[in-house]
C-alpha cells in the first residue's frame, strides 16, 4: 500500500450525530475506499462528553479512533473511558496527571503505522498548556515510529487553528480543526505536504444552533436568562474530510471536504 485514505469526522452531536455515524461512515468507507476513520466525539452524550453506551455507537459505526475536547470530562463516566480505552484520546495539553492519553501510535487495519495527536486551543477557552510547545515535544517522542501523523486541533479561534496548520506544515500528514461546528471551505494541502482544514464541521442536526434546538438558544441570546439547550433532531448530516497520504513519505497528496445527509 502506497496511499492511505483517512476520513476525519467533525464534532458528533448527540443521538442524531451517533445515528449518522452508524449509518453513513460504513457507506463512505465503502464508496470512497477509506482505510481509517478518526472522529471527534466530545459531544456524543446528550451534546456533551461521552458515556459507555454512547461511545459504543461510535465504534459500531466503524470509527477507528476517537478524539475529544473541552467537554471531555463533563460526565463522570468519561474518566474511566479515556483512561482504559486506547482507542480514545483527549487533548494532550491537559495538565500532567489528567486521566487518559493525548496521543496514540497504532496501526490501520491494513497494517500501516499511524500516530494521532489531540490538541486544544487556548484562545477563548481553558488556560491549558501551550499546544504548540506540547505538540513539538510529542513529535520528538514519536519520531521514527510512524510517518503518517494526524492532528485534531480542537479550538475556538480560527487564527489559532490556522497558525497550528502552518506550525506543523511538513511535520505531520494532516491538521484538522474541530469545536466550532461549522465546516470551513479552506481545505488544501499546505506547501510542505500537510493536509489542512480549519474546521471539519458538525456531524449532527443542522436545523439548529450548532446542534441545539433553536428557540431556547434564541431565548438566551435575547433575554439573557437561563435556558435548557436540548439537542436538535432535524437535517442530520455527517461532516468531515478525506485526506490522501503517501505512506512512504507521510505527506498529504489530496484533501476533500465531506458532507453527507442522513436520510429518514
Amino acid at each position: 500500500m502506497s496511499n492511505l485514505r483517512i476520513l476525519v469526522v467533525g464534532d458528533i452531536v448527540g443521538k442524531p450525530g451517533r445515528e449518522a455515524c452508524m449509518k453513513l461512515i460504513p457507506e463512505i468507507k465503502k464508496n470512497k475506499n477509506v482505510d481509517y476513520v478518526i472522529s471527534n466525539a466530545e459531544n456524543i452524550a446528550g451534546g456533551s462528553s461521552l458515556t459507555p453506551s454512547t461511545i459504543k455507537d461510535i465504534f459500531i459505526g466503524e470509527t477507528d479512533l476517537v478524539t475529544l475536547g473541552d467537554h471531555t470530562f463533563r460526565k463522570k463516566e468519561a474518566v474511566d473511558l479515556v483512561e482504559e480505552d486506547e482507542r480514545i484520546i483527549r487533548p494532550a495539553n491537559y495538565p500532567d496527571g489528567t486521566p487518559g492519553r493525548g496521543y496514540v501510535i497504532t496501526e490501520t487495519p491494513g497494517g500501516v503505522p499511524i500516530a494521532v495527536i489531540n490538541l486544544m486551543g487556548r484562545v477563548f477557552m481553558e488556560p491549558l498548556d501551550c499546544p504548540f510547545r506540547k505538540v513539538k515535544r510529542i513529535l520528538k517522542e514519536i519520531k521514527g515510529h510512524a510517518k503518517v501523523i494526524v492532528v485534531d486541533m480542537h479550538a475556538e479561534a480560527t487564527s489559532e487553528k490556522v497558525a497550528m496548520g502552518w506550525f506543523l506544515d511538513g511535520q505531520v500528514s494532516c491538521v484538522f480543526g474541530t469545536h466550532t461546528h461549522v465546516q470551513t471551505a479552506d481545505e488544501r494541502v499546505l506547501p510542505k505536504g500537510t493536509g489542512y482544514i480549519t474546521d471539519a464541521g458538525m456531524t449532527g442536526p443542522h436545523q439548529s444552533v450548532i446542534g441545539r434546538e433553536i428557540e431556547p438558544v434564541l431565548y438566551k441570546f435575547i433575554n439573557q436568562l437561563p435556558s435548557k439547550f436540548d439537542v436538535a433532531t432535524e437535517d442530520v448530516r455527517l461532516c468531515g474530510a478525506i485526506v490522501d497520504v503517501d505512506v512512504n513519505t507521510g505527506k498529504a497528496t489530496h484533501i476533500e471536504r465531506v458532507q453527507e445527509f442522513l436520510q429518514k
